[in-house]
């Protein structure tokens, strides 16, 4: 008898353009792959009510708030003023601060750097995890968290990376995201890494419609892939599916919460 999967995507943009009017075949399609939530980020003012909206909308969805680096140029600190205004009032279905963080590869780390520094402090006065989006930067991630003095619980989103970065990052309160970029076997550095941290550092993602899994084409990426994605980590670490998957739910919940999904 086949063991019932509950899964998590810890990190998806459900509410992107990209899904609309296909919402409701793509959550069907996804719970029969074992998919019971998602989390779904918010990466720029505009956009935070369509977030909340789609979160509000289907059962087991629950979001974030917060303004991505690749977006900091069209803010300014009344964004972050409105931004802690709405978190004060623990909306609900809002479970962290995010998507925030440092990319070398988009921008000056200059410029992105008081932004995070913000939403660091911000997670921390309101007591959030943080869901952090890092591109060539995991080392100033690291040390832009023991700066802040960084205490709570955070998720590291599309880890690409050494062993060596990811512990330091775990040691520093983050949980470690594991997506697409795990199937595809030029990703060796990543493989390698995720099969050698501690289970209880992993939670799932898809990043959906971005970061597609091996044989999926660029931008069509879906919830709907998390469970290959999860099969692919059981595969690089040698461990059955069932007993991943239900580590990987325990440990989105020690990330987002107890209880959230049922």
């Amino acid at each position: 008898m086949e063991v019932a999967l509950k899964l998590v995507d810890a990190h998806c943009h459900f509410d992107f353009p990209r899904f609309e009017g296909r919402r409701v075949s793509e959550l069907e399609a996804a719970s029969q792959a074992g998919v019971v939530g998602l989390v779904i980020p918010g990466v720029r003012r505009p956009d935070w009510e369509r977030v909340c909206n789609t979160a509000l909308a289907y059962s087991g969805l629950f979001y974030c708030l917060g303004i991505h680096p690749w977006f900091v140029a069209e803010h300014s600190t009344e964004d972050l003023d409105a931004l802690e205004q709405l978190l004060s009032r623990q909306p609900d279905c809002c479970i962290a601060v995010g998507e925030c963080g440092l990319d070398r590869l988009h921008g000056e780390l200059t410029a992105q750097r008081p932004w995070f520094e913000a939403q660091i402090e911000l997670a921390s006065k309101l007591d959030y995890p943080l869901v952090i989006h890092s591109v060539r930067a995991h080392d100033e991630v690291h040390a832009t968290l023991r700066r802040r003095n960084w205490s709570g619980k955070a998720l590291l989103h599309g880890f690409s990376g050494s062993y060596q970065q990811a512990t330091k990052l775990i040691d520093q309160g983050c949980f470690i995201g594991v997506g697409g970029v795990i199937t595809h076997p030029r990703a060796r550095k990543t493989r390698e890494t995720v099969a050698r941290l501690p289970l209880e550092s992993l939670v799932l993602e898809t990043d959906a419609p971005d970061m597609a899994p091996l044989g999926v084409a660029a931008g069509d990426n879906s919830p709907v892939y998390l469970r290959q994605i999860l099969e692919c980590l059981a595969e690089i670490r040698g461990e059955q599916p069932e007993y991943l998957a239900s580590a990987l739910f325990s440990n989105t919940e020690a990330l987002y919460g107890a209880a959230l999904w049922q």
